[in-house]
């Protein structure tokens, strides 16, 4: 890891060598891994001091991470992570919360906030993270870099802590469209339907709706340039039933699965919860069978109309996040709002497992703000494909 890290951005383990191919496609790269994911020599620490004490030093490292090393790229260090993955902010109550590279008075986002923190501040050149409720795509937002969530299930989570297995997926951050898309190669290879070079961009307008006119205007421009090499998008709506529906039985899934999975360790050693992330727990503990059971049925409904939406050959042009990032001074409740509004944004991807690409093609006030392509699964590739296209 880095000698000197004034990010912030890595968690400040002891440096133990960590083998890599000595050629291959990323070997001129170096790396950050979310402290998630396991890397024989650390211990794999999950943003929470408990799980860091019963951790222990990995001897296996996981696959993911593992192909990368396989491909050259070498590893820079491992990243902060929220407390148990479980927020939006990027403050970590134990762990301090990493500097945006990009806006340094404002927050990185969260929960991968070590990993976009040391990209967007130079410290490597791109690094994993995890995404489940928008942790790769928010962090993009908000510290001005590319941030894929892909297909769900197209890149391995072995060897990496759960929060929600049905919603988890592995990202990554990287500051050029190159870069990124040579990592792409490595982690997803081809799609076996890609899209046209041409897609049909569809214009998500119940999306765009939830947007204050200061943030849309700042998103015109980028919008124009995409359609004007994509062709003019259609108006299309993409809620199943209300945007307060989308939300709720989002939540409903991520908070059932995250009390599973990390409930019986809170409630054996009762470790003291950061703000935010013990309310959210204290929530998901009661969350009901009828409300899952409702939920998985309307996530199988959501799904299958957006894929008909979509079709083989549709990508839907819209906002990544509801805004810029918040400061790093704001309160807890104004930050908690601001969650719960990029929630409704970030459940479309997250109900539906396709992919989101997120580009950091505009800025509001100085600080980075960006603008997704969503496809349909599978099409993480294509995804990349046009926004490398865009850089050219």
């Amino acid at each position: 890891m880095p000698l000197h890290d004034p990010a912030h951005a890595f968690v400040p383990y002891p440096d133990v060598p960590v083998r890599s191919a000595p050629t291959g496609p990323l070997a001129d790269l170096r790396f950050g891994v979310k402290d998630l994911f396991d890397v024989a020599g650390y211990p794999t620490g999950g943003g929470s001091p408990i799980v860091l004490a019963m951790s222990g030093i990995k001897t296996h490292t996981a696959p993911t991470v593992q192909k990368l090393l396989d491909a050259g790229a070498r590893f820079a260090g491992k990243t902060v992570t929220d407390e148990l993955a479980f927020s939006m902010n990027g403050n970590n109550a134990h762990f301090g919360a990493p500097i945006n590279g990009a806006a340094r008075d404002r927050i990185t986002g969260g929960s991968s906030s070590g990993s976009a923190s040391a990209v967007s501040s130079g410290l490597c050149d791109f690094a994993l993270g995890t995404d489940t409720g928008g942790s790769v795509r928010a962090p993009a937002n908000h510290c001005g870099l590319y941030g894929l969530r892909p297909t769900h299930g197209r890149v391995s989570l072995e060897g990496a802590l759960d929060l929600a297995p049905s919603l988890d997926t592995c990202g990554w951050f990287a500051r050029d469209a190159g870069t990124f898309a040579r990592v792409a190669d490595v982690l997803l290879g081809a799609d076996a339907l890609p899209l046209p070079a041409t897609p049909r961009l569809l214009w998500p307008t119940d999306l765009w709706a939830m947007l204050e006119a200061p943030v849309k205007e700042a998103l015109d421009g980028a919008a124009e340039r995409v359609q004007s090499l994509l062709g003019k998008a259609s108006p299309v709506e993409v809620a199943l039933e209300s945007w307060d529906a989308m939300y709720w039985n989002f939540r409903y899934l991520q908070g059932r699965e995250s009390w599973l999975t990390d409930g019986p360790l809170i409630e054996r050693h009762a470790p003291p919860l950061g703000p935010g992330v013990a309310e959210r727990f204290a929530w998901s503990r009661d969350v009901t069978d009828d409300q899952v059971n409702a939920a998985r049925a309307f996530r199988v409904a959501f799904r299958t109309q957006l894929a008909e939406l979509l079709g083989t050959d549709g990508v839907l042009l819209m906002p990544t996040m509801p805004d810029i990032a918040p400061r790093r001074d704001a309160a807890d409740d104004s930050l908690e709002d601001y969650r719960n509004r990029a929630i409704r944004m970030l459940c479309v991807a997250g109900l539906s497992g396709f992919p989101q690409l997120s580009m950091p093609l505009a800025q509001r006030g100085g600080a980075p703000l960006g603008i997704s392509l969503l496809g349909p699964a599978g099409t993480d590739r294509s995804l990349i494909a046009l926004a490398e296209g865009m850089a050219r």
